[in-house]
């Protein structure tokens, strides 16, 4: 009879926890956390652990494996015990090219902590997204709205930024605003000045359009600014990423040694042997963001046979890297585009020959090394508890990684299906 007493008196401490964990707007990191009964791939390439338990205690995870031999900790006062019988769970997701650039994160500083939670959800931890590389925005907003995040204000992932783009002369994209004509990089030295300037006020990375789509059609970077600007961002250990657009902006951001192409070229028909070759010996990483080119045909006008014809060409060229084992990192180009549905990106990317475990890399392991974020990426002791529960399970189909019921980063909730 004491047992039971004592397991009810548990079972209500954990329904309790559990709600004020759930509570809107509340961003309470739980001292002890379990999640119990799941099916856990730990990581892309690991053998997946059946009926597993995971232990995070302050915002780390302490212990991963067979619920059988993982038990819940006897010295806790307390411990929110999630049942995920029937669930999976994989490692926090990386969105490797974000914007926060849409109307709802005007005013980051000041604005309803609510409102921009609930954004959030919409836009990214709905999707399980738990660290996010924003690839341009106004740099002094973003870093407003990941200090509210990273103090606790905001329930959100992890922000990577690099601020405002470098342009070049005459370079402002047509499609952008008129918020958007800032200065542009005239010449090596500008790029220099503009790259330490963000670097210094926060930036994690530096943006380079080597292909800037204008009304008169794309007009390509000199490769000798690019090479100033990642001069300064690799003395300060720090990655760029080229918008290429075609093959003269591919062309000049591998000249100019930029680290992430941000986006698949299929303006042309696809890369050439020389190109993915410099690709890969530089190890310059592919963000495919294959949804987007169909849905901007459609915004545009197109038709749906120029949205599948740009989507072919999209996939073929992720393909031609990948075959090569060059360094694919998963992004969507969301903030810009408001496809914030993941579903149709996994798809593509399964076209390409892509497996779910290497999509799942893309996800995590490859981001996470590739833009060198210590203890994120994998299901490990030690590691952030950075965690996706999925209702579905990705081996069988990898849409299945858009079946989110919860993200988790570093022990906090951040978005439960209800």
């Amino acid at each position: 009879m004491d047992n039971r007493i004592t397991n009810m008196r548990a079972l209500l401490t954990a329904v309790v926890l559990l709600a004020s964990l759930l509570t809107f707007g509340s961003p309470a990191i739980e001292s002890n956390l379990a999640f119990v009964g799941a099916k856990v791939y730990p990581s892309p390439t690991e053998t997946p652990i059946e009926d597993a338990t995971i232990l995070i205690h302050d915002g780390r995870i302490v212990a991963v494996g067979p619920s059988s031999e993982v038990h819940l900790p006897k010295f806790a006062r307390a411990v929110t015990v999630i049942d995920c019988k029937g669930l999976f769970i994989v490692p926090g997701f990386w969105n490797s090219h974000v914007h926060f650039m849409e109307k709802s994160w005007d005013d980051a500083a000041t604005a309803d902590p609510r409102l921009l939670e609930q954004h959030m959800q919409e836009m990214l931890t709905r999707w399980g997204f738990t660290s996010v590389f924003d690839v341009a925005s106004f740099l002094a907003n973003t870093n407003a709205l990941r200090n509210r995040v990273n103090g606790g204000e905001v329930p959100g992932p992890h922000i990577f930024t690099t601020g405002e783009p470098l342009y070049p002369k005459g370079g402002i994209p047509a499609y952008l605003g008129p918020e958007w004509n800032i200065p542009q990089a005239v010449t090596p030295e500008d790029a220099r000045r503009m790259a330490r300037q963000r670097l210094a006020n926060g930036a994690d990375g530096i943006k380079v359009f080597a292909g800037a789509i204008t009304r008169d059609g794309v007009l390509p970077m000199d490769p000798a600014i690019i090479r100033a600007a990642v001069e300064v961002a690799h003395a300060a250990g720090k990655p760029v990423f080229a918008h290429p657009s075609n093959r003269a902006g591919t062309d000049n951001a591998l000249v100019g040694g930029a680290d992430v192409l941000a986006h698949t070229i299929p303006m042309e028909d696809a890369f050439t042997p020389g190109e993915l070759q410099r690709m890969k010996a530089q190890d310059v990483a592919l963000i495919p963001t294959i949804s987007l080119f169909p849905d901007e045909e459609r915004k545009f006008g197109g038709t749906p046979e120029d949205g599948q014809a740009v989507t072919k060409k999209a996939i073929a060229q992720l393909k031609s890297y990948f075959d090569l084992d060059g360094t694919i990192l998963f992004g969507t180009d969301v903030g810009y585009t408001q496809l914030y549905d993941t579903t149709s990106e996994y798809e593509y990317m399964s076209q390409s020959g892509m497996t779910w475990r290497d999509i799942l890399a893309s996800l995590t392991t490859s981001p996470a090394k590739f833009f060198k974020a210590a203890n994120t990426g994998k299901i490990a002791k030690g590691f952030d508890a950075d965690v996706v529960v999925l209702s579905a399970d990705p081996q069988n189909d990898p849409r299945n990684f858009a079946a989110v019921v919860w993200t988790i980063r570093g022990g906090q909730v951040l978005y439960h299906r209800k």
